[in-house]
């Protein structure tokens, strides 16, 4: 079985940084102080659970992850590509297939998870491929996919 790694633009790679060191400074400020954590809105140590999650979410990403490389132009969808699909209603969508947390990036493009049921359906896709996934009620959907090429920053 391959491993798929994660592809993040240098931005989102950027911030996912700053934001693991912010909480890694945290959480010794909160060990150094008293050596527990307070007690938060859910109850004694929510704070610092959803803390650690979130530290462990965030060390997944950043594990090794392609950063900015362009995938190769050979209309394969995979991470890093902008893919259009077209829907079974005939409506259109451009979007970044990307790991970056961020739903919309600072250009407007939507970003799609390769890890969300339609990114997985994509994944090694063709230009013409109809692919199908799972919707949130327990249905399915199709889509057309268009296009994909790199993703230009």
């Amino acid at each position: 079985m391959s491993v798929t790694r994660v592809w993040l633009t240098e931005r989102s790679h950027q911030e996912l940084h700053a934001e693991l060191r912010t909480l890694l400074q945290q959480r010794r400020a909160v060990a150094v102080v008293d050596g527990r954590e307070h007690d938060g809105p859910d109850g004694p140590g929510a704070e610092e659970r959803d803390r650690e999650q979130r530290i462990r979410r965030l060390q997944e990403l950043l594990h090794d992850p392609v950063v900015g490389d362009r995938p190769p132009d050979d209309g394969v969808a995979e991470p890093g590509m902008a893919v259009t699909v077209r829907y079974d209603d005939g409506e259109t969508e451009t979007f970044l297939l990307s790991h970056d947390e961020n739903r919309i990036r600072p250009d407007g493009t939507m970003i799609c998870s390769p890890d969300s049921p339609l990114g997985r359906a994509l994944h090694g896709a063709h230009q013409g491929d109809v692919v199908r996934y799972q919707l949130p009620d327990g249905g399915s959907a199709e889509c057309t996919l268009l296009r994909a090429v790199p993703f230009e920053h």
